[in-house]
């Protein structure tokens, strides 16, 4: 899922949340679970979005040799 479509998750969510207190109020029970559930899953997607563009903002770390394994290379001149 592309980082553009997480203000769309965030209103879905919101919306969620939104019906599942109405539904609350009306005594619909599993319709309060069955929201839950989605709200979850849109929640789950939008932490998922942030991760991967936290990542993106993370250096990488290529690796760097120890000393021992630096000690341990030869080369040879093979020409």
């Amino acid at each position: 899922m592309s980082p553009g479509k997480r203000s769309r998750l965030v209103e879905i969510r919101q919306n969620l949340t939104d019906r599942i207190a109405e539904a609350e109020r009306e005594g619909w029970i599993g319709d309060v679970e069955g929201l839950s559930v989605s709200r979850s899953a849109a929640e789950d997607k939008i932490a998922q979005i942030d991760a991967r563009e936290e990542r993106k903002q993370d250096p990488t770390f290529l690796g760097v040799p120890s000393v021992f394994q630096a000690v341990g290379r030869t080369t040879t001149g093979s020409d």
